[in-house]
Parts: C-alpha cells; structure tokens; sequence
C-alpha cells in the first residue's frame, strides 16, 4: 500500500514538473509555431515518437539480453512511464520508477538498472559518435573535441566482459544482487542498431522545423551533440536548459540565433509531449497485460514462468 501511494505520489510530482516546463515555455513557444509550418511541427512531433520506439526496442533488446524477455506493450510500460520520473530534479527517480515497473512484470530491480544503465550508455556513445562524425567541421564543435575522446572508452566498455564487471560493480554500490550471466555480444551490436536508426529519425525531428532541405546530417549531429551535452549535465532534470543552448550553439551560425532558438523551442516542446503521449499509449496498452501473473521468458532459465507482480526469479517475495 505504501510503495503504491509513493509511486503515486511520485507520478504526479513528475507531471507537475512536465506542466510547469510547458508553461514556463508557452510564450515562446506559441510564436515559433506561428512562424512555422505547422505539417512539418506535426512531422517533427511524429519523427520524435518514431525515434522513440526504435529506443524502446534497443531497451528490450538489453533486457531480453540479461534474461527477461517482455511483450513490447509491456517493456513500453515499464520505459515510457518510467521515465517520467526524469522531469523530477534528481537522477534518482526515473531509476526508481522503472526498476519499480519492472518488477510489476518479472524482471529483478537488479537487471532493470542494468538495462537502463547499459542504454544509457549505448545512447551516449552512439550519440557522441554521430556528432563527431557530422560537425566535426563546424567550429562550434570543435571547441569541446575532447567529448570525442568518450567514444574509444565507451567503446571499450561495450566489451561483453568489461561491461559485466562495470555493471556489477555500480550493482554493488547501489546495494543490488550482482548479474547472472554476461551480456552477448550479439545483444549489443542488435541495441547500438536500433539505437543508431533511433537517432537517425530524431535528426528528422530537427530537419523539418529549420526549413532547410540541405541541412539533415548538420540537423541529426546538432541534436545528437545537444542532447549529449545535457544529459552530460546530470544537474539539471532531462537537460533542460543546457540542451537547447547546445542546439543553438550548433544552429544559430547556420540558420541564424533566432531560427535557431525557435528550433530549439519546438523541439523541446515536441520531445515533451512525446513523453507524455508516449507514455500514456505504453500505459493504455501495458494494462491489457494479465493482472494475476506476469509471464515472460527467462533466458537463463528453463523458459517462461509465470510471477505475480511482487515475486523474484526464485519464487519467494523480493525486498
């Protein structure tokens, strides 16, 4: 009863704090609409929801990897609403509320973490990868190349066996069960994929509110670089702030401060509503799932089990 009021209560926190974003910004962000077309903040609003689900499936692809494998509906769920917790100041409760979920749906906290930390990091190193590889000419960029010096560790942390004792070691700080198996390979190279199309897409969401129909690689860099940069700022709740001012950074010189700051309004309002409608379709939909027992299949097992909400792998209540 309790842990149900807390993630109650936690929901509507993050909700608050996703209105007042919306409302501090609304201003601003209805003048860039009017000077915009509104089919393409309609295409970028689509891009952005596209861009989405090829995350989501990189995000199942880790979790079926470390052996809960769930129906997308469900790992929608667990990713989508959890993740509002985000907009909450604090790196603490988007971890919390999809560790939370997760559990509703048989997949230890443990290996939730793990997921979520595992793809944040495949989205950092691909990210990081993408602007290196697109505005490595502009001069903007290069004055923070040393980011770049992030893909070859990254890379190396992608290692089956490094990322194993990476992992288990934040486990073991965060007081968790260490991980049973070691993540394949192959796992990974199918996650770094999806998530490389996933950025493709987002670069789309950028193209069509500059109005520039030559600036597609520039516009996919700019927001990977933007985006980089503010989860890099761990400070501050989903980069808001420090995001656009990476965007603007990358863009104005291009398309001019002003166009450049509009861009970075519509897209800031695009990914909020993202969010949310997002959210909202993986919990519509995560309903439908048995309310009794959670089946899913568990990879180092014997195959698929059934699990009420609050029990573990082993069978007994988990703490």
């Amino acid at each position: 009863m309790l842990r149900r009021l807390l993630r109650i209560v936690l929901a509507l926190v993050a909700l608050g704090f996703l209105g007042y974003g919306l409302a501090a910004n609304w201003h601003d962000t209805t003048t860039a609409l009017a000077a915009m077309s509104p089919w393409a903040v309609l295409g970028s609003f689509a891009a952005v929801l596209i861009g989405q689900f090829c995350m989501l499936l990189a995000w199942r692809e880790i979790l079926a990897g470390l052996g809960t494998r769930v129906p997308v509906r469900i790992a929608g769920r667990i990713m989508f609403v959890g993740q509002l917790g985000k907009y909450i100041p604090g790196a603490v409760w988007a971890y919390a509320a999809m560790m939370e979920l997760g559990r509703d749906h048989g997949s230890p906290p443990r290996r939730t973490f793990a997921t979520i930390s595992l793809g944040l990091v495949i989205n950092l190193g691909v990210a990081i990868s993408i602007a290196a590889a697109t505005l490595g000419t502009l001069d903007a960029v290069r004055q923070t190349w040393y980011i770049v010096l992030l893909v070859p560790v990254i890379i190396v942390c992608l290692h089956p066996k490094v990322l194993t004792w990476g992992l288990n070691l934040a486990l073991r700080v965060a007081r968790r069960e260490p991980l049973e198996s070691v993540l394949p390979g192959r796992t990974v190279l199918v996650a770094v994929a999806w998530t490389a199309l996933g950025w493709l897409v987002y670069g789309v969401h950028i193209w069509l509110v500059a109005g520039h129909p030559s600036l597609y690689v520039v516009a996919t860099g700019a927001y990977a670089f933007a985006w980089a940069t503010g989860i890099l700022t761990v400070v501050v709740p989903a980069g808001v702030g420090v995001r656009e001012g990476a965007l603007v950074l990358v863009l104005g010189p291009i398309v001019g401060t002003p166009a450049a700051l509009a861009v970075a309004i519509v897209s800031r309002l695009a990914f909020t509503l993202a969010d949310a409608a997002a959210a909202g379709i993986a919990f519509v939909l995560g309903r439908q799932a048995p309310s009794s027992a959670v089946a899913y299949a568990d990879q180092n097992g014997s195959g698929s089990t059934a699990l009420t909400p609050d029990r573990n792998l082993s069978g007994s209540p988990e703490a």
